[in-house]
């Protein structure tokens, strides 16, 4: 028996089933890291919520102001 005659067996084996299962804990892994928000990323959808909700009042004022001045607004198309 040659020397990759031997090695032939070992090496499938490995990428069979080490290769793959390594790689599939390696991204799982990875990604679940990735999907935490670290500081920033929570400051910054801080920032956006407090602007919708900013938004959000405004349009409320903006269609209490129409209701007052044109009751029919809403219907219009």
């Amino acid at each position: 028996m040659t020397f990759s005659e031997i090695l032939f067996v070992p090496i499938v084996l490995f990428l069979v089933i080490v290769a793959p299962i390594w790689l599939i804990l390696h991204y799982a892994t990875r990604n679940s890291a990735n999907r935490r928000l670290n500081s920033k990323d929570e400051a910054l959808m801080e920032e956006l919520h407090e602007s919708a909700r900013k938004m959000e009042e405004r349009i409320h004022t903006l269609e209490r102001i129409l209701d007052a001045d044109s009751p029919n607004w809403r219907n219009r198309t």
